[in-house]
């Protein structure tokens, strides 16, 4: 990078989190340092939700899955309009009502303390390990392409983000990410404008959009009743249902950031906005993607995106080989672009018969694209077979570092640390006030006084941002970073979402039902992946798609909780709350 990119991108990121710092420096209570004082408005509460569940992930995988696959990602986010209005006019009132700082709270209220502990509990395991993934993910890509340190990488990101969350708590949260996600949306708006202009320099949009689509990279509905289909309409509808009112109804990052309203109203109002953004919000960062793959059929894309890998090979035993790969990839290119001229030339035929025949041979070049890079990461894995070889993190990445303007690149790099600051942080505020609220101030037995408690949130804080980059410097990499998030939140959300529904809608089942069928429901969704992961016997029969976690869980311990409470009372009688 350039001089002006180092100082757009320090400049940025330090204004930021001096401006988190210095706004709420005045913060006195724990009521202001856990709900930020309660004074927040919708717009803020938006932005604040939608900069948590936006990590830096989003922004790295999101563009290569629409690069590699086009637009079908967008329909996991098909449930989660139909999911915020669900929360909006059945669970923040309650919350309210309750005045709870937590979610886990009303739990206990609701059922036992055990129920609220074991809610909780899990909550902490899967965010805990998500707040290093979302540290470590952007820390591993940036340091490859940059070739910083890894290392000092994930320790940079981590305490930034510690200073800030701990000096201000909440509200500097809140007012952080609503900056952060200005940056975030800037940059890619920018990004998205210069690769319109380069493309509509070799040909009309509308017919760059005609040959993606001939690729199937503008498809965006799949109907397909397949449980093995990862995102269809119905998997989006339910899986994203069942996941998004877990995750923005019970998971503590989320809650604590609607908690933060003036009133009920600016809480709905602020999650009403994600309902209505959201899904084009992700639409455009997969379209970003696809803008990507319509650009390298026009100039010449690396025949591996994380060159790092791909020189790393060339240095190898197996230097022969790879050059081969290279002078296919660099001959197909030539056969890409016969193909793609002759269809852009196509497109204005009649005949649908000869168009089609046209389509036929561009996806033949395209499908022989795919097959090279295909043995590419072959090679890989043979010369290290813990190498992870899935490089769609990088697509997006290479494009910056190769095709923007000098400046844009510093920004472009600012959004990305920006994105994984602004999740982390939310995280962390999260993870601080569950553990707090939850487990310290409830089972400590001894009266504290106020700034005790402020004390202990905030430490509270230090230590899992410490927990958050240890975590990642220890990870690996996995396949896809958007995918592995939404598999982790999979795993726990079905059944930290089906306590929920039974405490808000089953009132007669009691805490010992609820908190056995939780744990024996969290086993089966358990076994069910990692059954077909390592082939456990009987569970590798299933062949199910993460989505489905969130469904199944939440079905189960309403099942069990219900079968428990028939067969261990006579006269159930409802625990009102």
């Amino acid at each position: 990078m350039s001089v002006i990119d180092w100082i757009v991108l320090f400049t940025t990121l330090f204004a930021i989190v001096g401006y988190g710092t210095w706004k709420s420096r005045k913060n006195q209570g724990l009521n202001d340092y856990l709900r930020g004082g309660n004074d927040m408005s919708w717009f803020t509460i938006g932005l604040s939700v939608m900069a948590t569940q936006a990590s830096a992930i989003t922004f790295l995988s999101a563009p290569g899955l629409g690069y590699e696959q086009g637009l079908k990602f967008v329909q996991f986010y098909f449930g989660l309009p139909l999911a915020l209005i669900i929360i909006s006019a059945f669970i923040i009132p309650i919350y309210y009502k309750l005045k709870v700082f937590t979610a886990y709270e009303y739990l206990e209220k609701r059922f036992d303390l055990k129920t609220r502990l074991l809610a909780a509990f899990l909550f902490l395991i899967q965010r805990g390990l998500a707040a290093g993934l979302t540290i470590f993910a952007p820390a591993f890509i940036l340091s490859t392409i940059l070739g910083w340190n890894l290392q000092f990488t994930n320790i940079f990101v981590g305490v930034l983000v510690i200073i800030y969350t701990v000096s201000g708590g909440t509200k500097a949260v809140s007012l952080t990410q609503k900056w952060q996600m200005g940056v975030i949306l800037l940059g890619m708006g920018l990004a998205f404008g210069i690769l319109i202009y380069k493309i509509t320099q070799f040909t009309d949009f509308g017919s760059a959009l005609e040959i993606a689509g001939s690729v199937g990279r503008m498809e965006i509905l799949d109907f397909d009743l397949n449980l093995n289909e990862r995102y269809t309409v119905w998997s989006g509808l339910t899986g994203g249902l069942f996941l998004s009112l877990s995750y923005f109804g019970t998971d503590q990052s989320q809650v604590q950031r609607y908690l933060t309203g003036k009133n009920i109203k600016e809480s709905r109002l602020g999650l009403m906005f994600n309902a209505v953004v959201k899904i084009p919000m992700q639409l455009f960062i997969l379209f970003t993607g696809v803008l990507v793959f319509i650009f390298y059929l026009y100039v010449k894309p690396p025949v591996f995106f994380n060159q790092t890998a791909l020189d790393g090979l060339k240095q190898s035993e197996y230097k022969e080989e790879i050059n081969a790969l290279e002078d296919r990839h660099s001959a197909n290119f030539e056969e890409i672009q016969q193909k793609r001229q002759a269809l852009d030339e196509g497109l204005t035929i009649q005949n649908s018969e000869d168009l089609e025949i046209l389509k036929d041979e561009f996806r033949g070049a395209v499908d022989e694209d795919v097959a090279i890079r295909a043995e590419v990461k072959d090679l890989l894995l043979k010369a290290d077979p813990n190498f992870k070889v899935k490089d769609t993190n990088y697509v997006f990445l290479n494009f910056v570092m190769k095709y923007l303007p000098i400046g844009i690149i510093g920004l472009i790099i600012a959004l990305i640390f920006s994105a994984a600051m602004s999740s982390t942080s939310g995280e962390l505020n999260a993870l601080a006030t569950t553990t707090f609220v939850d487990f310290y101030n409830r089972l400590r037995k001894k009266e504290s006084t106020e700034r005790e408690q402020l004390r202990a949130s905030k430490l509270l804080t230090v230590v899992w941002g410490l927990l958050a980059i240890s975590f990642a410097l220890v990870a690996d990499l996995f396949d896809n970073l958007i995918e592995m998030v939404n598999l982790l939140g999979s795993l726990f959300y079905g059944t930290i979402l089906g306590i929920f529904l039974v405490a808000f809608f089953i009132k007669w089942v009691k805490g010992n039902a609820i908190f056995w069928s939780a744990i024996l429901a969290e086993v089966f969704v358990l076994m069910l992946h990692f059954g077909k992961v390592y082939n456990i016997p009987f569970f590798n029969l299933f062949e199910i798609e993460y989505l489905w976690y969130n469904v199944i869980g939440s079905v189960l311990v309403i099942v069990f909780s219900l079968i428990m409470t028939i067969f261990t009372t006579s006269s159930p009688s409802p625990k009102e709350v």
